[in-house]
C-alpha cells in the first residue's frame, strides 16, 4: 500500500500521521508539501493531517482548502483513491467540498483534549471493516472547532446512505456535533473525515491501540 501525507504550514500532526502509516504499512509515506501540487503516482491513500493550517486564519481549513495540492487531492479521490482527513484535515475536506457539512466552534467554546469514547456506526466501509459495527472504541480528540454541522436534509441523507462512520458515544458528545457525528464518508465511500485522531491510538505509550484497526481496514481494502 502506497501512502502520502499532505503537509501545510501549521500542520502539527504530520509526524504522527507519518509514524502511524509507517507502522501500519511497513513503508514510510511520501510527505507532500502543499505547494508542490503533485501526489506521487500509484498512491493508494492520502492522509490530510491535523493541526492549524495557516494558523486557522479566516476559519479552520479555509486557506488550505484553496492550496495548489487540492486539485490533485480531488483527482485522487475521483479516480477511487482513499483519503483520510483527521481533525484539521476533516475541516479542510469540508472546505473543498470533498465532504458535506462544516465544522464550527465547540458548543462549550473551549478546546477539548482527552481520550474519547466512540461508537463504530458501521463496519461496512473500507475504513471500518476491522471493527465490529456498534462496538465502542477509544480514540483521542484535540480540537476547538469540532462541532459537526449540516442541515437536516443532509443529515438524513448521510444517515440513510450509511455514511456516518463514527459517533460520539451516547451522553459523551464533547463538542455539540449534530446527531453525535464524529466521522462522515463521501458518496463513494473512499473519503473519510473524522475529528478524533486514530494516528494517536496506535499502541505503545499512546492512547490505546484502537486506531490500529482503521489502518488495518484500509490495508485490507487496498
Amino acid at each position: 500500500m502506497k501512502t502520502a501525507v499532505i503537509v501545510f504550514p501549521g500542520s502539527n500532526c504530520d509526524r504522527d500521521a507519518h509514524d502511524a502509516l509507517l507502522k501500519a504499512t511497513g513503508k514510510a509515506p511520501a510527505m507532500v508539501w502543499h505547494k508542490d501540487g503533485v501526489i506521487p503516482e500509484g498512491t493508494d491513500l492520502v492522509m490530510v493531517p491535523g493541526g492549524f493550517s495557516y494558523g486557522d486564519y479566516l476559519r479552520c481549513g479555509a486557506m488550505a482548502g484553496n492550496s495548489p495540492i487540492i486539485s490533485q487531492l480531488k483527482a485522487h479521490a475521483e479516480r477511487g483513491g482513499y483519503v483520510l482527513g483527521v481533525c484539521n484535515g476533516f475541516q479542510i475536506l469540508t472546505e473543498t467540498g470533498l465532504l458535506p457539512g462544516a465544522l464550527v466552534r465547540n458548543a462549550s467554546l473551549h478546546f477539548v483534549c482527552k481520550p474519547q469514547k466512540l461508537k463504530v456506526e458501521t463496519a461496512n466501509t473500507a475504513f471500518t471493516s476491522g471493527y465490529t459495527g456498534g462496538s465502542e472504541i477509544i480514540i483521542p480528540i484535540a480540537h476547538a472547532e469540532g462541532n459537526y454541522y449540516a442541515d437536516g436534509a443532509m443529515l438524513d441523507r448521510l444517515e440513510g446512505d450509511g455514511r456516518v462512520a463514527f459517533r460520539y458515544a451516547r451522553g459523551e458528545n464533547p463538542n455539540g456535533a449534530a446527531r453525535d457525528i464524529a466521522g462522515v464518508l463521501s458518496e463513494n465511500g473512499r473519503v473519510l473525515g473524522m475529528m478524533p485522531h486514530p494516528e494517536r491510538a496506535m499502541g505503545g505509550a499512546e492512547c490505546g491501540s484502537d486506531g490500529v484497526r482503521l489502518f488495518d481496514s484500509l490495508m485490507a481494502a487496498a
